[in-house]
Parts: C-alpha cells; sequence; structure tokens
C-alpha cells in the first residue's frame, strides 16, 4: 500500500468476469483472510482490517477468519461504505483494482470516499499479487468444443440472436466478460473455473456478426479455430485495448455488460475514443430460456443423477445408523455413485453435507477441522449437485439418522409445505420470482420462522449452477419467468448449533392449460428433480389432503422413472422409502 501510494484497499472476493467461482489464481480474498465462501469483501487500512459478509457466511466467516485481525460486517446490513465514513479522513487515498469491480459496484464506496475528503484510486497492479509468493497461473487447459446436440443451437444461431439484438438496439457492438455467456454464444466449455466448465476470456460481437474471442494463446487448438469460423478471430487474454485501437470508421457505441463488466473494460473503451454503453448482457435473457433440445438433455441427466442420489440415500440409511460416517466420506460416497452416471463430468459445486449442527450453517463445507461424525437421532443435510454433458443438477435433501424430535419433524414439515406451495404453483404471464417467494415462506411465517436466503436460483445446461436473470426471493428481482427457464425450488429452516434443514428441486416453467374463461396466460413449475424426500420426517397431521396428494404422486413419479436405472435391492429400498401416505 506505502509503494501503491495508497491508505486504504479494498480486495474482493472476485476475478475479471464477476463470476461465482474463481479460478487459483483469483482467489485473493482467501488467500488474505481465510474466508472461503462464494461472496465477500475485505477493506485493509494502516490501522485496521474488516471483512464483509451476507447472511449465508456469518457463521462460517468466525470459523475461517481471525477475529483479532478483522472485524466482522455483514454486507448488507454494515455496507461498506458505512465502515469506510468511520474510517477515511480527508487527503487519504482509497486503491482498488480496476479490473475486479464493476462501476456500479464502485459507485457507493467512491461516493463514500469523496465524502469523506478521500480519492478513489484505480491501481494498475492488483497488491495482492505483488505479495503471493506462491499465486497460481491463469489455467491453460484446452478450449473444447460443446456438441450442437446439447447446445439447443448452432454457434452460428446464437450469434444471428445476438446481431439482431444489437441492431435493434442500436449498438456497434458488445464485449462480452461473462464467462458463461462467452460459453453460450461460441458453444464451447473448458476447465478454468472450479465446478463451471468454463474458460477465461472476452469476447467482442459486432453488428455485422464479426467477432472476436480472447483467451490465453494455449488453450488455442485447431478445432478451436475451425469451429469459430472465418468471421471469428482469436486474440489474446489481455489485448481486449489493443484490439479496439484503429477501429474507428467500424465502431463507435459499444455495449458492456452491467453486472460483470469491469471498470477496466469500460476504460480501455473510453480511452481508444469509443462511447461505451451500460446494459444488460444479451445473452443472459435469451439462454436463460431453454430451448425444448434443452430441456430434453436436462430431464435425462436428473435422471440419471436421481438415480445416483437414491443409491446414496439407500447406502447411507444402511451404513450411518452404525455411527462411523463422516461428512467428509459421506461426500466422497456420493461422488462416487455419481461418477457411474453416463456423461458425468463432475461437481457442480462442493457438496454441503452438514450433520447436526454444521447443516445449520448454510452454505458448510466439511474441512479436516469441522469433519463430523453422523450419530443416531441427527439431521444430516445434504446440498450437492452434477455436471452432465446434457445439464446441470442441484438438488438437497435433509435426512434423519435414527428418530427425529416432535420440533424438528414440524418444522421439516412447515418446510415442505412452502416447497409443495411453490412447486404447485399456477402464475400468470408476467409474474416475477419475487412475488412467488411469499408462497414458500407462508408456513414457517406462521410459527414465527423464516429462513436468511433466496429461494430460488436459475440454472444452466453444462454451465452455471447458479445462473440469471431468474430467481425467487424476497426482493428485487423484476425478471418475469417465462417458459423454459429452469429455477431452484429451496426453502428451508436452521436452528443454529443444533440442525438444518433444506429441500430443494430443480423445476422448469412451463405453459398451463387454463380454464376457457381464463384472459391471461398461465405458466406452471414442472419438476425436474427426481429422488425420494424423507417421509420419517413428515407430520403428516400439518398436511392438508392436496399436500399429501402432491407428496404421494411425486413419490409415485420418482419409482416409476428411477426403477429401470437401479438395482433390484435399491429398488426395493426405494419402495419402501416412499409408502403412500
Amino acid at each position: 500500500m506505502s509503494g501503491a501510494n495508497v491508505d486504504a484497499y479494498i480486495v474482493p472476493h472476485a476475478d475479471e468476469h464477476q463470476g461465482e467461482y474463481v479460478a487459483a489464481y483469483a482467489a485473493r480474498l482467501e488467500w488474505l483472510t481465510g474466508f472461503s465462501g462464494s461472496a465477500g469483501l475485505a477493506i485493509v487500512t494502516k490501522d485496521a482490517a474488516t471483512v464483509f459478509i451476507d447472511g449465508r457466511y456469518t457463521l462460517q466467516v468466525r470459523d475461517q477468519v481471525d477475529g483479532r485481525l478483522y472485524e466482522y460486517r455483514h454486507l448488507i446490513d454494515e455496507p461498506p461504505q458505512m465502515w469506510l465514513a468511520s474510517q477515511l479522513k480527508a487527503g487519504m487515498r482509497l486503491g482498488f483494482d480496476p479490473r475486479l469491480h464493476t462501476p456500479s459496484g464502485l459507485t457507493k464506496i467512491e461516493d463514500a470516499a469523496r465524502k469523506a475528503g478521500a480519492e478513489p484510486v484505480p491501481v494498475s497492479q492488483n497488491l495482492i499479487d505483488t505479495i503471493w509468493e506462491s499465486q497460481p497461473s491463469r489455467p491453460h487447459g484446452p478450449v473444447e468444443i460443446y456438441p450442437d446436440k446439447f447446445a439447443g443451437r448452432t454457434a452460428a444461431q446464437k450469434q444471428k440472436l445476438v446481431v439482431d439484438w444489437l441492431k435493434a438496439e442500436r449498438l456497434d457492438a458488445f464485449i462480452f466478460s461473462a464467462l458463461d455467456s462467452i460459453a453460450w454464444l461460441f458453444n464451447i466449455r473448458s476447465d478454468d473455473v472450479e465446478f463451471t466448465p468454463l474458460a477465461l476470456g472476452y469476447a467482442l460481437l459486432t453488428d455485422q456478426g464479426k467477432g472476436t474471442l480472447f483467451v490465453e494463446a494455449e488453450k488455442i487448438t485447431p478445432s478451436l479455430q475451425q469451429h469459430l469460423g472465418a468471421d471469428i478471430l482469436l486474440a489474446p487474454y489481455d489485448s481486449v485495448n489493443a484490439a479496439l485501437l484503429g477501429r474507428d470508421g467500424e465502431l463507435k457505441t459499444i455495449g458492456v455488460d452491467r453486472d460483470t463488466g469491469s471498470r477496466w473494460l469500460v476504460d480501455c473503451i473510453k480511452n481508444v475514443g469509443f462511447e461505451a454503453k451500460i446494459s444488460a448482457d444479451p445473452v443472459t435473457a435469451i439462454k436463460a430460456r431453454k430451448t425444448s433440445e434443452e430441456l430434453d438433455g436436462v430431464r435425462a441427466a436428473h435422471l440419471r443423477d436421481g438415480a445416483a442420489l437414491t443409491k446414496f440415500l439407500a447406502w447411507l440409511s444402511r451404513d450411518a445408523p452404525k455411527g462411523h460416517l463422516t461428512e467428509i466420506e459421506v461426500a466422497d460416497k456420493l461422488a462416487s455413485f455419481r461418477a457411474e452416471a453416463n456423461l458425468y463430468r463432475g461437481p457442480s459445486f462442493a457438496t454441503i453435507a452438514g450433520a447436526g449442527g454444521n447443516g445449520a450453517i448454510v452454505h458448510y463445507r466439511a474441512s479436516p477441522d469441522s469433519n463430523a461424525t453422523i450419530k443416531p437421532d441427527m439431521l444430516l443435510l445434504v446440498d450437492s449437485g452434477g455436471q452432465y454433458l446434457d445439464g446441470t443438477t442441484d438438488v438437497t435433501r435433509t435426512v434423519v439418522i435414527g428418530t427425529p424430535t416432535s420440533e424438528q419433524k414440524k418444522r421439516f414439515t412447515l418446510v415442505l409445505k412452502g416447497h409443495i406451495a411453490l412447486g404447485s404453483a399456477r402464475f400468470v404471464k408476467g409474474t416475477t420470482g419475487s412475488q412467488l417467494d411469499a408462497l414458500a415462506r407462508h408456513a414457517l411465517w406462521q410459527e414465527g420462522l423464516d429462513y436468511d436466503h433466496g429461494t430460488g436460483h436459475g440454472v444452466g445446461t453444462f454451465l452455471g449452477v447458479h445462473e440469471g436473470p431468474q430467481r425467487i426471493s424476497k426482493v428485487g428481482n423484476t425478471v418475469a419467468l417465462e417458459p423454459g427457464m429452469v429455477i431452484s425450488n429451496e426453502p428451508g429452516y436452521y436452528k443454529t448449533g443444533e440442525y438444518g434443514i433444506r429441500i430443494e428441486n430443480l423445476v422448469a416453467v412451463r405453459a398451463a392449460q387454463g380454464p376457457a374463461s381464463a384472459e391471461k396466460i398461465i405458466y406452471e413449475f414442472e419438476t425436474l428433480t427426481m429422488a425420494p424426500i424423507d417421509v420419517s420426517l413428515v407430520d403428516t397431521s400439518i398436511l392438508t389432503p392436496s399436500e399429501t396428494m402432491w407428496l404421494n404422486a411425486y413419490h409415485a413419479r420418482v419409482r416409476e422413472v428411477l426403477a429401470p436405472l437401479l438395482d433390484a435391492e435399491t429398488q426395493d429400498w426405494l419402495k419402501n422409502a416412499t409408502p403412500t401416505l
């Protein structure tokens, strides 16, 4: 900081593309603080340091970050700008890496600094990189071609959709910084980012259908060049600024994604004399609406995934009561069942296997230090998913090892009631996820209970397990749910130090048959996830007849579609685990 002439420095959990998961070289926040969550921020001054996290990580941060060195602050309730207002003085300089922040993400922080009389300063060389002696390099794995039969459309068809959008928006070009958008647009995949098959890069596409893909030279293969065709050039990862030079007659206004386009990217455009227009990435909305071919693949992937999860649950029911299994052993065993499935490429995120009190940590990940033994009369929450060539899965099941308490049964059933209410909802065209969120919370609210996370997130197709723009949350989402969108349904309840409960299925929005008198188009959800729900945790006395009917019908469907994929022993277990209530 002294060498860069700054008095404070911001270290976000972010790479140059604002992805949820970052490659090892970009795990700067974890290297500095020890915090490994997927959202966070640290600010360091010469006299103090603070780490900011959201409600998912209030327990995890205390386990991973030394409280003698850092204050803990809630990212929403006590935002960074409030802390900066109390720490910065007139004449001080607040440093940041412009590659790791979007312009909108910096606005409140820059305003807070200026209000205190301090100056926000972009620092070209990341300060963590200058002191991280064993920092990994950027990944150099090859870019792979994603087959059209899984992609739903050819790359040329996808690019035509974007070109049409550019013309309608009167943009000369768009620079793509979101890695999943680039993967979707060109039908390519790689392994640069943990859990998500993405290649690090940028992409430029003009309204004439010409483009440039910016990736490391080591990642380029002859097959990639042939796949891209003559209209798409290849250029080095760091050459965006150079590629814009000398194109005055061709380009004038260039779009940049408001959510992933960095301050550095905007500066590159402005520095060569072009106008940068901050807007929504057009790919985000297009790829959220899966084609019928993609949905066929997603359904097939969920069947194989459901079979693997059912084999795991059958194994767990036999071995867990012995009292010797640990959380890590459970996660590894589930991974081994998934690995047997066709088209499987790896997990879609780190498996959450939380026993007892660890299950109350929403984004818990077992480590050698926290690895709990699963004991009788204990709840176990397992949240996991897989990446398959034809789909991405995400499923949570909570099971009891032994006998549950009456409180655990009641609260599990309240969560189940919310899950059923959302999963069976019918809603008119134009409805957003935020308008539906209360359905999942209603039963809990009646008992004065709630959960501190969203109810649903979009999911990609052999892409990110968390995908926008659709989501289901209390507030903040104005995107209407549309046919083809895949989204999670995952209400929960968490009792700190004792247990956690979450029931998660993925669902797809589809058109519903309405009455003849309907004046609006009606949509509903198709449940994609096929895996049993632990009926020993269900208090049937508080289920309505329609809720009981939903659960029985769901389990009948699970038995029907999974039986052909299971061995005889597991078929018998599944039949016993899904009785008609």
